[in-house]
Order: structure tokens, then sequence, then C-alpha cells
């Protein structure tokens, strides 16, 4: 359970990481659609798990480990954007959010189930 103080600072994270995203690295996500669905901070606020969900990509894991591997821009560029409202930038170590496509894969396999019905 994670305390106000971290999902605060999460949802800070998340609002500029999704700006950060959109408009500042388009070197890096080309014209993939990333959108950050959820941020998860230690209980110190010096690790960020990012979990993102990527759209318009044909390797979505391989766009993530690009992101990872362009990390230290992207905590630059997001300590630039929250210097005067945090003490410490976090570490950010990216993540991809496949719940979605799990999502649909299980609505899928219900759907498709052939349940007999009951006779009284």
């Amino acid at each position: 359970m994670e305390s106000k103080r971290q999902q605060k600072f999460a949802r800070l994270i998340q609002k500029d990481l999704s700006t950060v995203f959109q408009r500042e690295v388009p070197e890096i996500v080309g014209t993939s659609f990333v959108t950050v669905t959820i941020v998860r901070m230690s209980p110190d606020l010096g690790t960020a798990r990012v979990y993102c969900s990527v759209m318009m990509h044909s390797d979505p894991e391989t766009l993530i480990k690009e992101i990872n591997e362009n990390k230290a821009q992207m905590r630059n560029i997001l300590g630039r954007k929250i210097k005067n409202q945090v003490r410490v930038i976090p570490d950010l170590f990216f993540f991809l959010d496949t719940t979605g496509e799990e999502a649909s894969r299980m609505d899928n396999l219900i759907s498709g189930l052939d349940i007999p019905s009951e006779e009284v």
C-alpha cells in the first residue's frame, strides 16, 4: 500500500512524463503513441517504476528498451519540469504495460466459451 505522499508524487511524475513523451522526445518515440499508465514510487521516493502503453509501433518491447537506454535524458527533462516541486528527481525504470492486451485476450476467451444452458 502506497502512502499519500507516494501517490501524490507518482501522479506528478505521471502527468509530467506524459507531456515529455508527447512533446519533448520525438527522436526516441518517433510517430508512436506512448501513454504513461501507472507510476509506482519507492518508499524513499528515489525510484519510479513507470508503466507505459505503446500504440502504433511494430515492436513495443523494443521501444521500451530504447526508452530505458535514454532514461538519463528523460530524467533530465523531467528534472527541469519538476525541480521546484520536489527535492530529489527519482531514477526512472520503464516497463511495458500489457493490461489492455490481456483484458482483450481474456474477453475474447470468455466470449468464445460454449456454455450450455441449464435446463430445469
